[in-house]
């Protein structure tokens, strides 16, 4: 006898199932990449994005939670201590325009597979993720002091994003 992956008896196929939890941590990325920071403000964005997804594992959504699990224990469980190496892109803007494909990708994914509560609700997820991650951490400014909380480029990642995701 043999156990059916959690993936399959939700209705998605191996890669189908990849693209889904691989995509809040490469959103998170994005977000942090989207405006060039010092590596204490990307940790900082990082952290907080990460708490997003690991808190994501107690959601009402079967989708969100099993993705949310998934993801936690491939890349380290932050109320563990455990912090994934900050990821960042050579190419930004290439890296945003991937995301923001793959992020389409799974909007039809979801629209076709999903029961629609839970397609909202991973969808409403990675926006959160996005809004979470531009907001942890100001740019510019002196000493921690002034700097815009979130910069058009962040802005405009998190509206792109947001599109990529409307029905």
């Amino acid at each position: 006898m043999t156990d059916e992956p959690l993936y399959s008896k939700l209705g998605f196929t191996d890669a189908e199932w990849g693209l889904l939890v691989g995509l809040p941590q490469s959103v998170l990325t994005a977000a942090s990449a989207a405006t060039p920071d010092s590596a204490r403000k990307t940790r900082a964005e990082n952290e907080a994005g990460l708490d997003v997804i690991s808190d994501a594992r107690a959601s009402a959504s079967p989708l969100v939670a099993a993705v949310a699990t998934q993801l936690v224990s491939a890349v380290g469980d932050p109320e563990l201590g455990e912090a994934p190496p900050v990821i960042e892109p050579s190419d930004p803007i290439g890296y945003v325009e991937d995301v923001l494909g793959r992020a389409a990708e799974a909007n039809a994914l979801l629209a076709v597979k999903a029961e629609q509560a839970d397609a909202e609700t991973y969808k409403h997820w990675l926006v959160e993720i996005t809004e979470t991650v531009v907001g942890a951490a100001s740019t510019g400014g002196v000493l921690g002091l002034g700097g815009e909380t979130v910069t058009d480029d962040e802005r405009t990642f998190r509206d792109d994003l947001a599109r990529a995701l409307a029905d």
